[in-house]
């Protein structure tokens, strides 16, 4: 069960996740070692799923986003389409949706002519795909934020 301090814990992880575990406890109040001991029981809980860097896609080349809507021909390519979807680099984010369409694929490429190429040589080819909708990307107001904790 996560309670209040373990809240705060990861409110402080959601803004930087660097923070040493010293420098944690200091904030949540608490000494090192139960702090630490707390790190450690969200982590095997699957609670705290990992540490990442969060990298500004423009500044490495991959300032391109789409979002694709997909509806397939039938509930029984979910699996495959699934299987592949997880596998594939470019599609950063991946929702299954109720309704129509199944599916919002979140796409990061370099540019337009790119992405386009991933389409037809991707997307296009996933297992049971019926219907692809892509709608191109402005500008991203907020990215994946934290949860509001």
């Amino acid at each position: 069960m996560v309670d209040g301090i373990d809240r705060t814990i990861l409110r402080k992880l959601q803004h930087d996740g660097r923070m040493t575990a010293t420098a944690l406890a200091g904030e949540v109040g608490l000494t090192v070692a139960p702090c630490h001991r707390r790190l450690r029981d969200l982590e095997s809980a699957g609670v705290i799923r990992g540490y990442r860097a969060d990298i500004d896609p423009a500044k490495v080349g991959l300032g391109f986003e789409a979002l694709v809507f997909v509806t397939l021909k039938d509930r029984q390519s979910l699996g495959p389409f699934e299987a592949a979807v997880v596998e594939i680099p470019r599609i950063t984010e991946a929702l299954r949706l109720f309704g129509e369409p199944d599916f919002l694929l979140k796409v990061i490429a370099e540019d337009l002519p790119s992405y386009q190429r991933f389409y037809d040589e991707v997307l296009v080819g996933l297992p049971g795909v019926e219907k692809l909708n892509s709608t191109i990307v402005m500008r991203n107001l907020k990215g994946t934020g934290g949860l509001p904790l």
